[in-house]
């Protein structure tokens, strides 16, 4: 059965850093927001990086996206999936990327795990030119990082945001 990405981008005009996923979780489409699975360490990952105190209510998670400059949005825009597997994403159609480029000052694309990644360059490598850099997957499913491990890889989205700023 198809799937449809209901859930909105979260970005404005001062947005400097994409950050992509694939495709929202389960828990992700009820809660009607990005990485609303409690094991899902994405929120802990990024308050880690900025120092920030826990990230517990969506609207404070968007206010800290904004005051960050960070901007959040999955590739995939609709597709076939079973529960929340990436592995069994098919017949995808993907979102409108440009429209947060184009609506922002974008510099920089992280991208959230391998199909992201491998979706991301499929599909826009001719359209968008921004550098793209692959992070490791944030979903409780990745248990071979650690959250430590995870924050270490992460960690660049501030490097490079600093240099930005």
């Amino acid at each position: 059965m198809k799937e449809y990405h209901l859930i909105e981008p979260v970005y404005n005009k001062e947005s400097q850093i994409l950050i992509l996923g694939s495709f929202p979780s389960v828990k992700s489409r009820e809660g009607n927001f990005f990485y609303h699975h409690p094991q899902n360490r994405f929120w802990k990952i990024l308050a880690n990086i900025y120092d920030h105190e826990p990230l517990e209510t969506i609207s404070q998670k968007k206010q800290f996206l904004l005051e960050n400059h960070l901007a959040l949005w999955d590739v995939i825009a609709s597709c076939e999936i079973n529960g929340s597997s990436d592995s069994s994403i098919k017949n995808v159609t993907v979102n409108d990327l440009e429209k947060i480029i184009n609506q922002s000052t974008i510099t920089h694309i992280y991208t959230n795990g391998n199909l992201a990644d491998k979706l991301y360059h499929r599909y826009f490598d001719d359209i968008i030119d921004l550098p793209v850099i692959k992070l490791p997957s944030s979903s409780p499913a990745n248990a071979s990082y650690s959250l430590e491990k995870l924050i270490d890889h992460w960690q660049i989205i501030r490097n490079v945001e600093q240099k930005i700023k």
